[in-house]
């Protein structure tokens, strides 16, 4: 019985091993949120505003506009998070990290709304 411990915990540890995701899964997912915020941009300007009276056709651009905000928001964080990891903070401190990580958020999120 004392044998089958080892085991376990080997095959535990092995399960439980962390795995790196493949190299261009940034750009993969980059990419794929950039074309779903434009979706949603091209869907809100097709739509027409004489449209507006009838509470039935307010489900396409209500959906673009929460896809879409939700995709340009993910598109935000994830540019500025990679700026974050690829400038490495040293001995900046905690302030000069979470400002800088705050002024790539602005900046990612004015290159969006810049966009469109």
């Amino acid at each position: 019985m004392t044998e089958a411990v080892p085991n376990f915990e080997s095959l535990l540890r092995e399960a439980l091993a962390p795995i790196e995701p493949p190299a261009d899964l940034v750009e993969r997912l980059e990419g794929t949120l950039t074309n779903i915020t434009e979706m949603a941009a091209d869907e809100l300007e097709a739509w027409e505003l004489s449209a507006m009276r009838d509470p039935r056709n307010w489900v396409r651009p209500a959906a673009a506009l929460v896809v879409g905000g939700a995709a340009g928001t993910a598109l935000v964080v994830l540019r500025a998070r990679r700026r974050a990891q690829a400038s490495s903070p040293g001995l900046d401190g905690m302030r000069d990290t979470a400002e800088r990580t705050i002024r790539d958020l602005e900046r990612e999120a004015r290159k969006l709304l810049g966009e469109r």
